[in-house]
């Protein structure tokens, strides 16, 4: 069975199906959606947006709000073919919806790199850690506390993190997955598989 969840921009309706309660078009992005398979678990999520970085982000994701600490893994597959280098599959932890709400994230690239993104303070700059090797496909974002790690797992399973960051995030957040195109005019799509949640 194929569930399918598609919003307009800005709007954040329950999902059904998998794990995440809502699925939403962060900034000014094309329209997005995310399409879950129960079958197989996974998540196939298209989004557009020029970037996630500066003091505002474009992309779409798909949440659910989660009090206190907890880590969000998941194996990410780009379609083959030609992607655009700076295309970005994220596993992401934000305050909130609005496009420049702090937060941190695990982010994969088109060109196979790795980076911690992450901004302190809503509508601040972003910052960003990149991991020196490339080929992982499997990332953790983590958080506890105040500190948020990122982190990688190789063939053996077993997560190395490579980098962690202070950000300071209140109340329930918005844990998830999300795609940005690096293309205001266009969208793409990147597959989830083994998409867990653990509370700490």
């Amino acid at each position: 069975m194929v569930v399918i969840a598609m919003v307009a921009p800005g709007v954040a309706p329950a999902q059904q199906g998998g794990i995440f309660t809502g699925s939403s078009d962060v900034g000014k992005a094309q329209a997005g959606n995310t399409v879950f398979d129960a079958a197989t678990g996974v998540y196939r999520v298209t989004g557009g947006g020029a970037d996630m970085w500066g003091a505002a982000d474009a992309f779409h994701f798909s949440w659910v709000q989660v009090s206190g600490d907890a880590a969000l893994t998941a194996d990410v597959h780009f379609p083959a073919g030609p992607l655009a280098p700076l295309e970005k599959a994220v596993l992401v932890i934000r305050q909130s919806l609005e496009p420049g709400a702090a937060y941190a994230d695990n982010a994969i690239h088109g060109d196979g790199h790795i980076t911690l993104q992450y901004r302190v303070t809503a509508g601040g700059p972003t910052a960003d850690v990149t991991l020196p090797q490339r080929g992982a496909t499997r990332l953790r974002i983590e958080r506890l506390g105040d500190k948020f790690t990122a982190s990688t797992a190789g063939a053996d399973g077993k997560f190395t993190p490579f980098s962690t960051q202070t950000i300071v995030l209140t109340g329930p957040v918005y844990v998830g997955i999300g795609v940005c195109a690096h293309d205001a005019a266009g969208v793409a799509t990147v597959s989830f598989s083994n998409v867990a949640i653990e509370h700490r």
